[in-house]
């Protein structure tokens, strides 16, 4: 697997796999605890505890890379998180996050993705995995924010409503992660700003087009299949 560059350097050998739980476990609990903190003083609405919850999960990835955690317990951890998502559609498992007051599968579809990234990439080229995961992570996160809170020039795509003001936060969220993170692995030449350019604008356009909550799974899914089509154009 290719380590993290750069970063952490101190981590020399790959850590025994029940610290990298440990590890793993205490992140999760931190999101968690910080998300019903915020639930049940009410601060903000439910929307904010979903982003949080979104954002903060999603930065695992980083600690999964950094940890080299293998690629069959993330694919498991994907599959788990599935069907534990699916379940809570029908039976209020995790009524905070799945309570946003319209008809979506984004829950599941933000562990299917983690799956599908992690099977394809995490052996050879994590950092793809990782660059997705982050787009839909903080791009997909802080445009809903953005979009709810500061929204103010909408327009409409099918029977959805999005806001100008949110989408030009995706876009430019998505180009900060993609290039910062293909810096670090190829270098912070032009080209590389060219794709993290290209990215961010497939990214946004993703989603705005998807319904349903399925744009966390084809913004992360196509932004990394697209910054690895780039690579070999490079």
């Amino acid at each position: 697997m290719l380590s993290l560059p750069l970063a952490f350097p101190w981590l020399e050998s790959v850590p025994p796999l029940w610290l990298q739980l440990i590890v793993v476990a205490i992140w999760l609990v931190i999101v968690v605890l910080s998300a019903e903190v915020l639930h049940r003083l009410g601060i903000g609405d439910g929307e904010l505890v979903r982003k949080v919850v979104h954002i903060g999960v999603g930065n695992i990835i980083l600690l999964a890379w950094w940890l080299q955690i293998p690629a069959w317990l993330g694919v498991a951890a994907s599959v788990m998180f599935s069907a534990i998502a699916l379940l809570s559609y029908r039976v209020p498992i995790l009524p905070s996050v799945n309570s946003v007051g319209r008809k979506s599968l984004g829950t599941f579809f933000y562990a299917v993705s983690f799956g599908i990234l992690i099977a394809y990439f995490w052996n050879t080229q994590p950092h793809y995995a990782v660059l997705g995961i982050l787009v839909m992570t903080w791009g997909d996160g802080l445009a809903a924010l953005v979009g709810r809170r500061w929204g103010q020039h909408f327009y409409k795509l099918w029977d959805m409503q999005k806001s100008w003001e949110g989408s030009l936060t995706m876009g430019v969220a998505s180009f900060i992660v993609s290039g910062l993170l293909l810096s670090s692995v190829q270098g912070g030449g032009w080209q590389t700003w060219m794709v993290a350019g290209v990215i961010a604008i497939a990214a946004t356009g993703l989603e705005a087009f998807s319904k349903y909550g399925v744009d966390n799974l084809t913004v992360p899914v196509g932004s990394a299949a697209l910054a690895f089509w780039l690579s070999t154009l490079a």
